[in-house]
């Protein structure tokens, strides 16, 4: 059905909506996820035949902001602007659009604003990480929220009051959070099919060819969803190990967490994996590791703590075998990716289907 035979043969059952989203981006955003926000409300308009949602750029200063994909966009307003809105200016929604350095982009005075705004009820929302940036402005202790899964451990380490789930999309409070990517197409049709109904939402899929509305509550990719069919005690040790990298679990809690013994496992993870229970945690601990020395300023020991390793040195020497360099040297070359330099390791954990 098109999107003009949906709008003249749509009888609505609710109240006619219109509302306004402000975007605020931050150098370096994501501009999947903020353009997948935005086609989301500019269908729901073309299936609507009206503008029910309105929109507008907001950047700290009001200059142009560069996203990680290298295009600039140009916003409407800065932020000193748009918190000076009349009430019938304001809008419905905040949207905190970010992506790669995150922490580089806290501003007190956005967080003055956000602060500010929830207090008016307005809603607000953070895409990609930007549960960052809510944290940070003090919005979300104690709440749920998510984040893209790179920055899991360091926002996990960073604020350590906030319930961060591995979903795709939470909201806690009229707070939501979503973990980027094509994440943010389903979070913005949760709100459309909030206001317009089902078959909107679903018209609209049939307009950007997206086979189906994911639910909040689906795990974004991690290593335990991108192992494909592999035997479920395998996929129960996986989880047990990620949910345990701080606490020095060692292999036989592994086994015994699964109710085999050391050999049995080994023998499973040999068959499945193509590996051992014990380097397969290994490269957990050092990936994550990889993901704080390059998200944080922590300390390096903080580091090996927080992931496991008994000792600096111990950590030192495991790191510098898998990576090719010493931590130090790994946070001083700031590589774009925590996972594109590993891809081409024989044997790496990259080979059997990690995502990047």
């Amino acid at each position: 059905m098109t999107a003009a035979a949906v709008s003249s043969d749509l009888t609505m059952t609710k109240e006619p909506v219109s509302k306004t989203f402000v975007f605020y981006i931050v150098p370096e955003f994501t501009m999947l996820a903020f353009t997948s926000a935005i086609e989301a409300l500019r269908l729901a308009n073309a299936v609507m035949g009206e503008e029910v949602y309105r929109w507008r750029i907001v950047s700290v200063d009001g200059d142009p902001v560069r996203s990680s994909c290298g295009l600039s966009v140009s916003p409407d307003r800065s932020v000193a602007a748009e918190r000076s809105s009349t009430r019938a200016e304001r809008p419905n929604m905040i949207v905190v659009c970010t992506g790669w350095h995150v922490e580089r982009t806290v501003d007190k005075s956005v967080a003055g604003w956000l602060r500010q705004s929830r207090n008016f009820g307005i809603s607000v929302a953070g895409i990609c990480t930007g549960a960052h940036i809510l944290a940070n402005a003090g919005m979300l202790a104690g709440s749920r929220c998510t984040i893209h899964w790179e920055n899991l451990p360091i926002f996990r380490e960073t604020f350590p009051s906030v319930i961060v789930s591995g979903g795709l999309i939470e909201s806690d409070d009229d707070i939501h959070t979503c973990v980027g990517g094509t994440a943010s197409f389903d979070m913005m049709l949760h709100f459309i099919e909030k206001d317009c109904g089902r078959r909107v939402a679903l018209a609209i899929c049939e307009q950007a060819i997206v086979d189906r509305i994911r639910e909040p509550f689906e795990r974004q990719p991690s290593p335990l969803r991108t192992l494909g069919s592999v035997n479920p005690l395998v996929l129960s040790a996986v989880q047990f190990m990620e949910d345990s990298i701080a606490d020095q679990t060692d292999i036989a809690a592994v086994a015994r967490h699964i109710k085999l013994s050391r050999r049995q496992m080994e023998r499973l993870f040999a068959r499945e994996l193509a590996t051992s229970p014990s380097r397969y945690l290994l490269e957990l601990r050092l990936d994550r590791a990889r993901l704080m020395l390059l998200q944080s300023s922590m300390a390096i020991i903080d580091v090996a703590v927080a992931c496991g390793f008994v000792s600096g040195s111990h950590f030192a020497k495991c790191y510098k075998a898998s990576h090719g360099v010493s931590p130090q040297q790994m946070r001083t070359q700031r590589p774009r990716s925590a996972y594109v330099p590993s891809l081409g390791r024989a044997g790496s954990r990259a080979s059997l289907g990690r995502m990047v």
